[in-house]
């Protein structure tokens, strides 16, 4: 925790460093352009180009300083957080209650009708870093003409749109109303989720604002559908009571850290069923820093369909391996079609369904297993951006081919 501290600074006064030299080649060139009574078009060449340097790297200094301010804040509340709950003794769960119900909201998206706003949907969120951000489900706030978020104390605001997602199903709002004493919540590692851990949830199921229930990690690592028939991937499951309205919310550990964001129930009644997924907080890590000063995320895209071979489609395939993702279909112009990979070409019936066969069977990607398409999908979404580039080792017509593929951004959803 210290040497992330320690590091950054350094950063930071590097870059003042660099800052003060660059101002200080400046004054020189000017005090030169005086003494001398002449503009030379090279000097001011240089001149401007020491501008823009100057520009840049405040730029820099300053989303740093912003950056460290949250770190800090983040590190602060954590460690009121383990104070508070060292001192509760048996107490825990409600220990952890007091310290995320004031920081956890009520979200109301209203959409016009007429010359009237009435209410569409209800979810929750929660206070996220030091700038009055919310974090929520793209699908609370999704098509809203007006939000509303209320405290468990009673105070209301508006909120405007900042960034979405819709990929990863999540939405940063800001408060219209400014609030010196809000508290946002610390976000957790959820890849250091454990199945069998105790995890909480808090929100406002049915509209019953600040609700907590509790209960256990059930798996993580699912998958969930995202629009254009992409994934979510490293999904939470959990056996906590979340039902309508819940989406939005935190699932919170026992050190008062937010590890997910409730999202969706499998449930044939529409209720809770003891079958819950979240989004894992490191989704958010990754995505809410752009989401808040871009106001999206761009997803790495390798333009491909296809199946995770099994050992029927092996047999149909003529493939000697049970295991990869073969293509099926290569997107035009995409970035697989322009590192000459390929699609298939015959099409054959394997259990009732038609699949076409005869493409690229993707077994590695940096050198890593790819056994089925979650592999492919993870690796990219945890370390890739698009413009990267990524190594596929495949089987065509038989034989290993390597291909490097620069990744493109994928598309908006249709």
């Amino acid at each position: 925790m210290y040497a992330d501290e320690t590091s950054s600074k350094r950063w930071m006064y590097v870059a003042l460093l660099l800052a003060i030299v660059v101002i200080g080649n400046t004054a020189v060139l000017f005090y030169t352009i005086q003494t001398s009574g002449t503009l030379n078009p090279e000097l001011l060449k240089r001149i401007r180009n020491l501008e823009r340097q100057i520009e840049t790297k405040n730029n820099q200094t300053s989303s740093q300083m912003k950056s460290l301010e949250e770190q800090i804040e983040n590190l602060n509340t954590r460690l009121r957080n383990i104070g508070y709950l060292n001192n509760t003794g048996t107490q825990l769960l409600a220990a952890i209650y007091n310290i995320t119900k004031n920081s956890v909201v009520s979200i109301e998206n209203r959409m016009r009708s007429g010359n009237t706003l009435i209410p569409k949907s209800f979810g929750s969120g929660f206070l996220y870093g030091a700038g009055g951000h919310i974090v929520t489900n793209n699908h609370v706030v999704e098509g809203a003409s007006e939000l509303v978020v209320t405290f468990l104390d009673g105070n209301v605001s508006r909120a405007r749109m900042i960034g979405t997602d819709p990929y990863s199903d999540l939405a940063i709002i800001k408060l219209e109303r400014n609030m010196s004493w809000l508290k946002p919540l610390p976000l957790g590692r959820s890849s250091a989720l454990q199945v069998g851990e105790t995890v909480v949830a808090v929100g406002s199921p049915f509209g019953l604002s600040s609700t907590m229930t509790a209960g256990i990690v059930s798996h993580v690592g699912r998958n969930l559908d995202a629009p254009g028939g992409y994934r979510i991937v490293d999904v939470i499951q959990h056996d906590v009571a979340i039902n309508p309205g819940n989406s939005g919310g935190p699932l919170v550990n026992l050190l008062g850290e937010v590890v997910g964001i409730n999202t969706a129930i499998v449930s044939e009644s529409g209720t809770s069923s003891g079958v819950g997924f979240a989004i894992p907080s490191d989704t958010i890590t990754r995505e809410a820093p752009y989401l808040i000063d871009t106001g999206t995320y761009k997803h790495p895209y390798l333009g491909i369909r296809g199946v995770d071979v099994n050992p029927d489609i092996a047999e149909a395939a003529s493939l000697n391996m049970t295991w990869g993702f073969l293509i099926t279909e290569v997107v035009p112009s995409g970035p697989a079609d322009k590192a000459g990979i390929r699609g298939g070409n015959v099409v054959k019936t394997v259990l009732g369904q038609n699949i076409r066969i005869g493409g690229d069977l993707i077994i590695l990607i940096d050198g890593k297993m790819v056994r089925r398409l979650d592999d492919l999908s993870v690796y990219m979404e945890r370390n890739k951006r698009p413009g990267d580039n990524i190594t596929l080792t495949t089987i065509q017509s038989g034989k290993k081919l390597i291909k490097t593929v620069v990744l493109g951004e994928r598309p908006p959803p249709s």
